[in-house]
């Protein structure tokens, strides 16, 4: 069995990574074509620096992303302490229940109920353009908090119920003991959760599609509208620059990830007392 493990492990990594390893190697390459590599060349790194519609497109994605994130981790810490600090069992799952629904609704459905409500909103108050930055806005915060509260949820239920009522006890008011006591032992739990806000709303395209509008533009849809022209290789060195991007915060999650286990780990470990004699 274990050789037939080996080769189907190695069989899924090749269909995973062949084609992200074939657009890393053609973004430098120096011709156009997709199927020679002519020599190794930075020819469409720096014809992606010349487009200048291409980079007001980066802009406002991470704009947008930036934002986004923020906002939703914001909004999710407190409603993730909301949820844990509900005494009704029925309704604290009641509203867990509700905050997975978006992150198990398909996009497209997402998006268009969306789209609809900003255009109802938008001509009930007689607006002229009912999409723009704002509505993408609202759109990502809605999609991104759950997975903040996803987050930051668990980190709650691990942390010792003891250390915010000893701080209140020692003096400390509850919104002191919050910030100087709690927001410090969920930290990794908010990191994790604004870094992947941030992730997803820098990949979204069906939802960012139905409300964007046509005065703000993000880099999926310029990519999904160059699509259906010719696709030049400086996308591919557009698309190796994000891939990076993405990996560097999936290392830093994981890292973090395994930190906050090992402290766990070593907290749980019995402390010497001094004094003591180690064991015959």
């Amino acid at each position: 069995m274990k050789p037939i493990a080996k080769f189907y492990t190695a069989l899924l990594m090749i269909f995973l990574f062949a084609p992200i390893a074939i657009l890393l190697v053609f973004s430098f390459n120096e011709a156009k074509s997709l199927s020679v590599f002519s020599g190794f060349s930075l020819h469409w790194y720096q014809e992606l620096l010349r487009d200048s519609e291409t980079i007001d497109a980066v802009k406002n994605t991470l704009i947008l992303a930036v934002s986004a994130s923020l906002i939703s981790t914001v909004m999710g810490t407190a409603a993730a302490v909301g949820i844990y600090r509900l005494r009704n069992r029925y309704l604290r799952s009641t509203l867990e229940t509700v905050t997975n629904i978006p992150m198990i609704n398909p996009d497209i459905i997402t998006g268009i109920s969306l789209m609809l409500m900003f255009v109802f909103v938008g001509r009930l108050f007689g607006a002229h353009t009912s999409l723009n930055f704002g509505t993408m806005l609202i759109s990502h915060v809605t999609f991104c908090l759950p997975y903040v509260i996803l987050q930051v949820l668990p980190k709650l239920q691990q942390m010792d119920q003891a250390l915010p009522e000893a701080a209140m006890d020692l003096g400390c008011t509850p919104l002191k003991a919050f910030i100087k006591v709690e927001i410090p032992e969920i930290a990794p739990g908010i990191l994790t959760g604004l870094i992947m806000a941030f992730t997803l709303s820098l990949d979204d395209f069906v939802i960012s599609y139905f409300t964007s509008g046509t005065t703000f533009q993000t880099l999926p849809i310029r990519i999904y509208n160059m699509t259906k022209k010719t696709v030049t290789p400086k996308m591919y060195a557009l698309a190796t620059l994000i891939f990076f991007v993405i990996l560097a915060l999936l290392i830093i999650t994981n890292l973090m990830g395994a930190n906050n286990a090992q402290n766990v780990q070593d907290s749980k470990r019995p402390k010497a007392r001094k004094g003591s004699l180690p064991a015959a």
